[in-house]
């Protein structure tokens, strides 16, 4: 059986802003308050 983990991704400050730029395009373009949320996918052990 596979054990999959995800942790919060750990973003460079460019790449951060690029993320929160994109949730401001979501947020106008629904109306929504849109919160994208970046993991890092480990696969854990058997």
């Amino acid at each position: 059986m596979k054990n999959s983990s995800f942790p919060v991704a750990d973003l460079k400050e460019q790449t951060l802003k690029k993320v929160q730029e994109l949730e401001k395009r979501l947020r106008e373009e629904t109306g929504e308050e849109i919160i994208l949320i970046a993991y890092k996918h480990e696969r854990g052990s058997k």
